[in-house]
């Protein structure tokens, strides 16, 4: 029958208690769009975070066709936020090799982008630039 996925070394550190993980472990082994498509619908809901630390998950509708819309609305106050699977598509081309990235805009001047670095983080996608702790006494 088919061949288990083994997971990848170097993904995000918690990314084997994820649910999902296989999906994300095929994305990783296949970066294209068609396997990011298939682990956003898996984790709609899922709680993220941005950079600074905010809560936010996202919730999918679909559409009079009974299809999917490819449109990520932000649960992160009372109000939704529309995500356009375009903006995400275009910060996915940055992603090849798991790059560090330093902070949200590295990935492109894009409408959404903190909430696209949470999910991408969470997805092991890319890498968090590591924070420098230790401060020069002066």
């Amino acid at each position: 029958m088919g061949e288990e996925t083994q997971p990848i070394a170097g993904l995000h550190r918690d990314i084997e208690e994820l649910p999902h993980a296989e999906l994300l472990t095929v994305l990783h082994e296949n970066h294209d769009e068609q396997h990011l498509w298939d682990c956003i619908v898996a984790f709609e809901g899922y709680p993220f975070q941005t950079i600074s630390g905010l809560p936010f998950s996202y919730q999918l509708k679909t559409g009079r066709n009974g299809e999917l819309t490819k449109e990520l609305w932000i649960d992160r106050r009372e109000n939704s936020k529309s995500l356009a699977w375009s903006s995400v598509r275009l910060a996915f081309e940055k992603t090849e090799g798991k790059p560090v990235v330093t902070r949200p805009k590295a990935l492109g001047d894009i409408r959404g982008i903190s909430y696209i670095y949470g999910i991408f983080l969470k997805f092991g996608l890319i890498e968090a630039a590591q924070k420098d702790t230790k401060k020069e006494e002066t």
